[in-house]
């Protein structure tokens, strides 16, 4: 039970790895294409093309939660780091940074507060080239001061 929670929460925090280096390299690469109206925003639009990564992300982890539910192995577990981590990059990214549902509007913390800094910063281009902070939930220190 407890090597199937580390299991978890490294997958976790691997995936804030993978994140970072799928934002860098595929997102503001060979894929900008699908990412660009993220950068470059058109707020007549609900969805963005940017919005099929959901899709594209989800199909790991559900597949291999579903693939290997029967006997709860150690796939079982990795589905379930990178659902959570899913869930958690929609509720930072999507609500909490973007608010594309309006909650979680104020904050005190200066880790949130942090967050925000970087995204707006990685925001400031608008093109696929010249962009920083590239993670979601590990930010660099020089960001969580106030």
């Amino acid at each position: 039970m407890l090597f199937n929670l580390l299991i978890v929460i490294l997958t976790f925090f691997i995936m804030e790895l993978v994140a970072w280096a799928t934002h860098k390299f595929v997102m503001h690469g060979f894929l900008w294409y699908l990412h660009k109206d993220h950068h470059q925003i058109d707020h007549t639009k609900t969805l963005q093309k940017n919005d099929w990564f959901f899709m594209i992300f989800a199909f790991p982890g559900s597949g291999l939660i579903l693939l290997n539910s029967n006997d709860l192995s150690i796939g079982f577990f990795i589905g379930l780091g990178i659902s959570l981590y899913g869930l958690a990059y929609f509720i930072v990214h999507e609500i909490f940074i973007h608010q594309r549902i309006k909650i979680f509007r104020n904050t005190n913390s200066t880790y949130l507060k942090g967050i925000r800094r970087a995204h707006k910063v990685h925001h400031k281009s608008l093109q696929k080239e010249g962009g920083s902070c590239f993670g979601m939930l590990f930010v660099p220190s020089k960001y969580l001061k106030n």
